[in-house]
């Protein structure tokens, strides 16, 4: 019986390591024309429409937009002045069944674009 549980041990181990580990890049970098507070301007009430909670901090060279998710990590995304408008960072955590179709926060971070 115990030789049966060492496999079921050892994955259930691997799959929260996977959970615990935080990204280190990011799931998709956009380019926007926009300034990092004209862009976030757009996306917040995006986001409430779509009742998610924001949280915004930043300053005016850069802004982050956090969402608190009930199942993964929250998703994280940073925008950051460039000389031709600004770069969007999106770190997300998603789900297996839907890695394969872009999220809504990843739709609507596109939206503002």
């Amino acid at each position: 019986m115990r030789l049966v549980c060492v496999p079921v041990v050892m994955f259930a181990s691997w799959l929260l390591a996977g959970c615990a580990t935080a990204p280190n890049n990011p799931t998709s970098t956009l380019q926007t024309d926009k300034s990092p507070e004209q862009y976030v301007d757009c996306l917040v009430p995006k986001l409430k429409d779509k009742e998610m909670s924001p949280l915004v901090s930043g300053n005016e060279r850069s802004y982050r937009v956090v969402v608190s998710s009930k199942v993964a990590v929250d998703t994280v995304l940073e925008t950051h002045r460039a000389q031709n408008g600004g770069k969007v960072y999106l770190y997300e955590r998603q789900l297996l069944a839907s890695a394969f179709k872009s999220s809504s926060f990843e739709r609507t971070a596109q939206e503002c674009l």
